[in-house]
């Protein structure tokens, strides 16, 4: 795991936390500050999962390169 898929897996964790407990006491405006911080850690996820995809292909291509 890379620092974007980490970071964006704690803010979604974070987000949900918050977002439930905005549900809890009935505050909305937690629960949609919840909401935001789950959908930035997914796109950070993403973000992550896109870089390592790229670092993958390229040392796939290294690794052909280099046997012939």
């Amino acid at each position: 795991m890379n620092k974007n898929q980490v970071h964006g897996a704690v803010k979604d964790l974070a987000g949900k936390v918050q977002q439930e407990a905005g549900k809890l006491v009935g505050n909305r405006e937690q629960q949609a500050k919840g909401l935001e911080k789950q959908i930035t850690g997914k796109a950070e996820e993403r973000l992550g999962d896109a870089k390592q995809a790229v670092k993958d292909a390229a040392q796939s291509i290294r690794d052909a390169a280099r046997k012939h």
